[in-house]
């Protein structure tokens, strides 16, 4: 799967100050570039891999909780401004995209090369269908679950890019109520199984919703 048009903030302004940090691409060998109030970071190729703001708040109305940004239409065009009057190119794409879905485990097979990971074909919106590698002991063909998608940003900060588990590539994770942090969630490994009635399949999943926190009480 393709990074392209990737669009992943955050803003943490207790432990880095007025800073919004924007992640195009994963993280590899980098260095920076600043012009004004914008840090460019790139890679060894001058490809971009994300950008720093600094003094974010003039520029975007910004929680004063540390977490995820979901950056509209409107805010992206507020950032490519910046750039463009820092004197870089103004590309940033808006990808509002829901990242946590409701997903179908259609098809579950053993790891060719590990005795505990299983290789999933799951269901997520639009009637797509992606590879993702599981290690959920309760992982099986035909439950739902909760799906973050490559470009979730977890509740630990972790962030989902497409990758390879054992050499077999995985887009995306199937996810347990506590890396969801929901309340009362078991702390043990295993997927977060979903009603059958829950949601239909491809349906944005809101860990903050009633019938979300509700899953373990």
């Amino acid at each position: 799967m393709e990074t392209d048009n990737m669009l992943i903030a955050s803003y943490n302004p207790a432990g880095m100050g007025d800073v919004l940090v924007v992640l195009t691409a994963p993280a590899a060998e980098h260095t920076f570039e600043q012009k004004e109030n914008v840090v460019r970071i790139v890679d060894e190729q001058n490809m971009t891999l994300g950008f720093n703001f600094l003094h974010a708040s003039t520029m975007l109305d910004l929680p004063e909780t540390a977490g995820q940004v979901f950056l509209t239409s409107d805010a992206v065009a507020k950032l490519n401004a910046a750039l463009v009057a820092a004197g870089f190119e103004a590309e940033l794409v808006a990808d509002e995209t829901p990242k946590f879905v409701v997903g179908y485990v259609e098809k579950a097979e053993p790891h060719p090369d590990s005795d505990h990971l299983q290789i999933t074909t799951t269901v997520v919106d639009n009637d797509e269908r992606v590879q993702i590698v599981s290690g959920s002991p309760n992982m099986r063909q035909g439950i739902k679950v909760v799906v973050a998608k490559v470009g979730a940003m977890m509740p630990s900060g972790l962030i989902i890019w497409p990758g390879a588990l054992r050499g077999v590539a995985s887009n995306g994770m199937i996810t347990s109520g506590r890396e969801l942090r929901l309340p009362n969630a078991p702390q043990v490994p295993g997927a977060l199984i979903l009603p059958d009635d829950f949601a239909e399949v491809g349906t944005p999943f809101d860990a903050s919703s009633a019938e979300a926190q509700a899953l373990f009480q």
